[in-house]
């Protein structure tokens, strides 16, 4: 029975094993490939987007004339006018058909500046699918590199295990050979437990990091992936930064939602001329063309034929309209006042979006250039410290200091490196950030 259970779970080790190696990477840029395509709020605004590009097309129709068609038929019983203007007693039946047409020659220019409005809707539409999908990428960015740094934490982890490990395996020798008391073992091995412990909570951070990411792609958990680890840039003390008014004097010539608010406003004051427009008189031009059938037509009660009837009883017309407007209560001044409002209105939301882009060009220049001191910092920490511990190891071989002071030792070792390591990626991000707002695709 134990080797039956010992070969079924080899089998599935290996099965695991083999599934894992199978599993599919994926770079950085093929996760944005897949966002951009598949990602609910992008569709969400591409849909807006098509809605705002049907309404330009009906304000390029709205130019054209109309046509419309229309035909009714009526049953009358007992007494009735009859086509000699004479009311008898008869049934008859009557068919009566018209065609229509309407053309708008002047309304105050509210046509075209209506087309012009639209088309700059349309345009704020497309750059606000544009934002959607900068932040959509800025996101998968800051997740696949927290994927990346909770896997060094991993691995972080590990490499102390096995140093303790080893730690173990050479106080008990010294144990056995007298040199140390039993007790120093015990330490060392609840330190074990403790880095054993701290393995499993960065696993499962490394797991918490992806499901964020597939969550981000749209993506069902059973269609998972690895990531490919890239190659990240070196940090160096002396590395050069853009400075964040460099950075927001460019960004705000390209960012989409400084432009979708910019060109809101040009759209308010379409819509001002608009308004104006009502105080304009307008003319159109209509045609029309009418018919109708009698299954009686005289008071002989003699059925004339359909096409002799069609041409006797055809009536057809045309003509223009002048609207004049004078007195509309007062809906014109009150509709030139809301437009001007609208318009304050858009020029307060542009300057926000300009206010709100700096502050975020500047906070990630500000945690940029925190993020490399730290890292510059921890760098010369992570030197010390492992110098110190590689002492400390050696006078705890033979007997100078005790487990707690070896202990303390190995755990400033992992708090320097982790926090090197979480300076590095909270840099690399920030640059990306910084690179981003001036128009450098984010790579890794």
């Amino acid at each position: 029975m134990n080797r039956i259970i010992i070969l079924f779970t080899a089998v599935l080790f290996f099965g695991a094993s083999t599934v894992s190696e199978a599993q599919e990477e994926w770079t950085l840029q093929k996760c944005i490939d897949y966002a951009l395509e598949n990602n609910i709020q992008i569709k969400r605004q591409e849909l807006n987007t098509q809605y705002s590009r049907n309404q330009v097309n009906q304000a390029r129709a709205d130019r054209l004339p109309n046509l419309n068609a229309g035909a009714s038929n009526n049953f009358s019983y007992g007494r009735s006018l009859n086509n000699d203007n004479v009311y008898e007693n008869v049934n008859s039946t009557q068919l009566t058909g018209y065609v229509n047409s309407n053309i708008t020659l002047f309304n105050g220019f509210t046509l075209q500046k209506t087309i012009e409005q639209s088309r700059l809707d349309l345009q704020a539409a497309i750059q606000d699918l544009e934002k959607t999908k900068d932040d959509i990428i800025l996101n998968i960015a800051a997740a696949y590199l927290e994927i990346l740094f909770a896997e060094e934490l991993a691995q972080i982890a590990e490499a102390q295990i096995e140093v303790t490990s080893q730690q173990i395996d050479r106080t008990q020798k010294l144990i056995e050979a007298g040199s140390l008391a039993r007790g120093a073992l015990l330490e060392i091995e609840a330190q074990l437990a403790r880095e054993e412990l701290q393995l499993v909570n960065d696993k499962n951070r490394v797991k918490l990091a992806y499901l964020n990411l597939y969550q981000l792609l749209e993506l069902p958990v059973e269609k998972s992936f690895e990531i490919k680890a890239p190659v990240l840039p070196e940090v160096k003390a002396n590395v050069t930064m853009a400075h964040s008014f460099d950075v927001f004097s460019e960004a705000v010539k390209i960012r989409p939602e400084i432009e979708a608010a910019r060109l809101r406003v040009e759209s308010a004051k379409r819509q001002l001329d608009i308004v104006k427009g009502n105080r304009y008189p307008s003319l159109s031009f209509g045609a029309n063309y009418n018919n109708q059938y009698y299954n009686i037509m005289n008071s002989d009660f003699e059925q004339l034929p359909f096409g002799e009837q069609l041409k006797s009883n055809s009536r057809y017309g045309f003509g223009f309209t002048l609207n004049i407007p004078i007195f509309n209560r007062f809906q014109v001044k009150n509709g030139v006042s809301n437009a001007k409002l609208q318009i304050t209105d858009y020029e307060y939301q542009l300057q926000t979006s300009r206010n709100l882009l700096r502050k975020d060009i500047e906070q990630a220049y500000t945690n940029a250039l925190a993020a490399l001191n730290r890292y510059v910092s921890s760098e010369k920490a992570v030197e010390s410290t492992r110098e110190a511990f590689r002492y400390t190891e050696e006078k705890f071989n033979v007997g100078m200091v005790n487990s707690v002071e070896y202990n303390q030792s190995k755990n400033n070792l992992t708090t320097a490196q982790s926090e090197l390591l979480q300076a590095r990626y909270e840099y690399i991000f920030r640059a990306k950030i910084l690179d981003f707002y001036n128009g450098v695709p984010i790579e890794l």
